[in-house]
């Protein structure tokens, strides 16, 4: 089926993107009359419009073979593209755009739409017949990032397009999606005209505060309140509707009543207002769901983009924009915050100097993934922090983040960690792969930041906005003292930070013979404020130390004001972070030193800013998403629910997951059979209950034929109905028992699991967890990620295993995952890991239909 999704072209404008429907024909042959003749020429070759008009009548008639694509802008047609399958595992393709639209993109949109759907559909290629002066239409293919080829022939040219994406494509994919994203927000973020409708006399309206934050913080735009019962607000002239301005409106912020909105919001619409901050409660979050659908759908049909409802509003420090009815100026500063909570905003903004303040409310358009796309090319901003409540678009979030995150970092809180649900899976990986540990797999493989609270994300953004990033993890802890300095080296390691020795400076141990001075720097209590100064300026010379953490105990000393000032001073021009830990005071000092009022908040940021930095010197993600793998979904086509044994074994060899063979058998007699045909001890396990040692359902060792029918029988009568079958195995060599899984949310998508296997996987929850894809490198880091870890590399005396082998199975896991969406859940439980490599003895894996992901190759508003 092909997607219907609304999308953003080059200069921002939103088109709608359908399959074509039969009442579309008027709406088409309209486009056929805007259409030039040149334009008709170049897409229908000699017949020109006739043959245009013709092929419209075709693609809307019953029975016709092709899949269409349809774009409207503005509620018209704008474009449509088709292909045709031509039977030998390729298809025909065609765009025609209307002339008013051509150059902004909408051809390349559709093109990424067709060659998706076509790539799911099993088609390799896509083939068309370009006459050779359409220039255009060649530039779009060669651009669009797949393998084109082009064979010339006279006055045509015959183009091949590979469908098989790679990095190249889903690069292109998002250079177009983040400048579309940037230009739709641009009017919004940064206008010049600000109308405020719903602004009253009353001061304490929240239209009329509105109003008055603009004018006290300086906007250099034109301000309109809009109030059909006043003449003038704040010294205003006052309009009786958006209409009636007389300068065209790029924002427009709305605080009138729920009710009123969306008629508001038409007339927005009919006035070209670009953008909508809707201020207004009394939509999803309450009883207006279907309120907020219409508002959204009036938005979108007129091209308007739009944050809220339930908003406090947006501030831009930096062009003295505060639409918003906040009761303080925020203070200019690096940090653009973005909260989906109006009380952890306020809070947010008392703490920390911003360059960006926006309160996405309900979210129904803009989120959280617009905003990164807009702040990452931000020279105002340096740290990004964001508090969620839930994602729209998780995957995408993530590979923006994953971009963004290498030039500033994200901050994120995201609320709701507990497991809030009954989950209808409950496989070992289902039962721990919480929607948390999800999103904690997403923001980890993306670089973000997470933390647990807002006072750990003002602290943390305090510190990366104002100090250089660390080049290490060794820190110098220079004060006044001995007790909070020891407690500070014990909270380095236990957040994995070092205090390496020092060699004592003479002239620190001239000027205070009875400081120790080999790390923690203990100057003690006598020391004076220049003391403390020297002491940084000497640690930040030290070429093995990364960070300097200053722990100063008011009022010894020279006291606290001198001390706050010498800190300062010394870390004026440092190439590396210094840090400050004044007791019980915190806050910036004088405008760069962040300042915390306890050690451990100090340690706990700069940890933070220290694995951050290393994240950044890691070469970037470049492997590309995989689509779906057709010979894969044959082999479980008609499945649902847990799959048959044989049918797990054929899916799992499909993607060379190595896994010990097995015959399934539903009798005594023959397990018995199988028993004699295998030789050798061998194990019996049911096949019907998830978890089958809970129950009695495995047995191990059991020798010959007499044995295994015995087993069974036992088993048959202790289970009873629940017993579906079994399988005999082999046993297995003697090895490290590990398990590994993955799961699929219809939101986040697949989620793979390493961890301690065999009967203990649930009591030692040793794990560790990612997002497909699997890299060989990202899955030797899932292993040393465990615990248990060392087992597997030579603990004690015990030989080393084939953990290579292991990091093989996890990416082709990670692949199996990612490639069938169907795969709900998956468990092989235990991988017996030995020193001459790994194999799955025990596997289950329930399929289930669902919403497939979009695809990351096209673009979409969610």
């Amino acid at each position: 089926m092909l997607d219907e999704c609304d999308v953003l072209l080059r200069d921002g404008a939103i088109a709608h993107v359908r399959p074509l429907a039969p009442t579309d024909l008027t709406a088409l042959h309209q486009l056929v009359d805007r259409t030039s003749e040149l334009s008709a020429y170049l897409r229908f070759f000699a017949g020109g419009r006739a043959t245009a008009h013709a092929y419209m009548e075709r693609v809307t008639a019953p029975g016709h073979p092709g899949r269409v694509l349809v774009a409207t802008l503005g509620g018209r047609a704008a474009g449509i593209a088709e292909y045709i399958p031509c039977g030998d595992g390729t298809a025909d393709m065609a765009v025609l755009i209307d002339d008013e639209v051509q150059g902004d993109g909408l051809g390349t949109l559709l093109l990424e739409h067709l060659a998706a759907h076509a790539a799911a559909e099993g088609f390799g290629t896509l083939v068309a017949q370009v006459l050779v002066r359409n220039t255009p239409m060649l530039r779009l293919l060669r651009d669009v990032g797949l393998d084109v080829q082009i064979r010339y022939d006279g006055a045509e040219a015959d183009v091949r397009v590979n469908l098989t994406p790679g990095a190249r494509m889903l690069a292109n994919v998002a250079a177009r999606d983040h400048q579309a994203g940037r230009a739709s927000l641009a009017p919004l973020l940064t206008p010049a005209s600000v109308a405020v409708i719903g602004a009253g006399r009353d001061p304490a309206g929240i239209g009329h505060k509105v109003v008055r934050n603009l004018l006290d913080g300086g906007f250099p735009g034109s301000i309109h309140p809009v109030n059909p019962k006043a003449a003038a607000i704040a010294g205003l002239p006052a309009y009786p509707d958006v209409t009636a301005v007389p300068v065209p409106v790029d924002l427009a912020v709305i605080a009138v009543p729920a009710g009123a909105v969306p008629g508001v919001a038409r007339q927005c619409a009919a006035a070209g207002v670009k953008g909508l901050v809707v201020l207004s409660a009394g939509f999803a979050e309450s009883a207006g769901k279907g309120a907020e659908g219409e508002l959204l759908g009036i938005c979108r049909s007129a091209g308007m983009r739009l944050i809220g409802p339930n908003c406090l509003g947006i501030v831009n420090t930096a062009a003295h924009l505060n639409a918003s009815f906040l009761p303080h100026t925020p203070q200019q500063g690096g940090v653009a915050v973005l909260s989906q909570s109006g009380a952890v905003g306020a809070a947010l903004l008392d703490r920390l100097a911003v360059s960006w303040f926006v309160s996405v409310g309900n979210k129904a358009d803009v989120s959280g993934n617009d905003l990164l796309e807009y702040w990452e090319d931000d020279d105002a901003t340096t740290v990004i922090a964001l508090y969620l409540e839930s994602f729209g678009n998780p995957r995408k979030f993530a590979r923006i983040a994953a971009r963004a995150g290498r030039r500033k970092p994200i901050l994120l809180v995201k609320s709701g960690r507990s497991d809030a649900g009954d989950r209808a899976v409950r496989s070992h990986t289902a039962a721990a792969a919480t929607p948390d540990i999800a999103v904690d797999a997403l923001v980890h493989a993306a670089g973000v930041i997470r933390l647990d609270t807002i006072r750990d994300l003002i602290d943390t953004a305090r510190l990366m906005s104002t100090q250089p990033l660390p080049a290490g993890r060794r820190v110098a802890i220079v004060g006044n003292s001995g007790g909070p300095q020891a407690m500070t080296a014990d909270a380095c390691e236990r957040n994995g930070l070092i205090v390496p020795e020092l060699t004592p400076d003479p002239e620190l141990a001239g000027r205070i013979p009875a400081a120790s001075l080999r790390n923690p720097v203990d100057l003690t209590a006598d020391a004076h404020a220049a003391d403390i100064g020297l002491a940084i300026q000497n640690a930040l010379t030290e070429p093995e130390i990364d960070a300097v953490l200053v722990v100063y105990t008011p009022p010894f000393g020279s006291g606290a004001d001198a001390t706050k000032t010498a800190i300062a001073q010394a870390a004026r021009n440092a190439t590396k972070p210094v840090l400050a830990c004044v007791m019980g005071q915190d806050g910036l000092i004088d405008g760069h030193v962040p300042g915390y009022a306890y050690p451990e908040q100090a340690v706990h940021a700069l940890a933070r800013a220290a694995a951050y930095a290393e994240w950044r010197r890691t070469a970037p993600e470049t492997s590309a998403p995989v689509l779906g793998d057709r010979a894969a979904r044959e082999i479980i086509q008609g499945s649902e629910g847990w799959l048959a044994p044989d049918v797990t074994e054929r899916l799992l060899r499909h993607f060379d997951v190595p896994v010990l063979a097995s015959a399934t058998v539903h009798d005594a007699e023959s397990a018995a059979e199988a028993a004699a045909a295998l030789g050798g001890p061998v194990a019996l396990k049911v096949t019907g209950p998830v978890h089958k040692s809970d129950i009695g359902g495995v047995r191990l060792g059991l020798r010959g034929p007499v044995e295994v029918r015995e087993a069974y029988r036992e088993m048959a009568a202790s289970i009873g109905t629940a017993m579906t079958g079994a399988i005999v195995q082999p046993m297995a060599t003697e090895g490290v028992e590990i398990i590994v899984g993955g799961v699929n949310y219809p939101s986040f998508g697949p989620l793979v699991m390493i961890g301690m296997g065999g009967v203990a996987a649930d009591l030692i929850a040793d794990r560790s967890f990612r997002m497909p894809p699997i890299t060989l490198e990202t899955a030797a880091e899932m292993i040393a990620d465990l615990r248990c870890s060392p087992l597997l590399y030579g603990y004690r005396g015990r030989g080393k295993t084939d953990t290579a082998a292991l990091a093989g199975l996890l990416t082709q896991v990670g692949h199996l995952m990612a490639a069938l969406p169907e795969v709900a859940e998956l468990d092989l439980n235990p991988v017996i890991v030995t020193p001459e490599g790994a194999v799955a003895v025990d596997a289950r894996i329930r399929v289930a239909p669902g919403a497939h992901l979009p695809s990351p190759y096209t673009r979409r508003l969610r």
